[in-house]
């Protein structure tokens, strides 16, 4: 197998792939749904709202968690996750220059 040539892309366009990798699980999508309406760091309550297994889901939050769209903090046996702010509002900000790059009027 090749490498991924990653270096070859900008920063922008990297940090993109990695950010459109982690949303691209609906689970995913449920996790950070769930933690953006909590607006609090949440420990263990992620697995009762949804249908996966507690590895599944540790699996996610650890792709998520590897994004940065998730921090966690370890509070004795449990870790607490809750939306890292400055990522998301970066991860909002690449998405939204990638929308905007977007020109109807010179579309085929």
């Amino acid at each position: 197998m090749g490498l991924t040539k990653t270096e070859a892309f900008s920063q922008t366009q990297n940090e993109l792939a990695t950010l459109s990798k982690a949303l691209g699980h609906p689970a995913r999508i449920a996790i950070l749904q769930f933690l953006a309406q909590r607006k609090v760091c949440v420990c263990g309550d992620i697995v009762d709202e949804l249908p996966l297994s507690q590895s599944t889901v540790s699996q996610h939050l650890k792709e998520l968690k590897n994004a940065g769209l998730v921090k966690g903090d370890i509070e004795g046996p449990s870790v607490c996750y809750c939306i890292d702010e400055k990522a998301w509002a970066k991860a909002q900000q690449v998405l939204q220059q990638l929308f905007d790059s977007y020109q109807p009027d010179k579309c085929c």
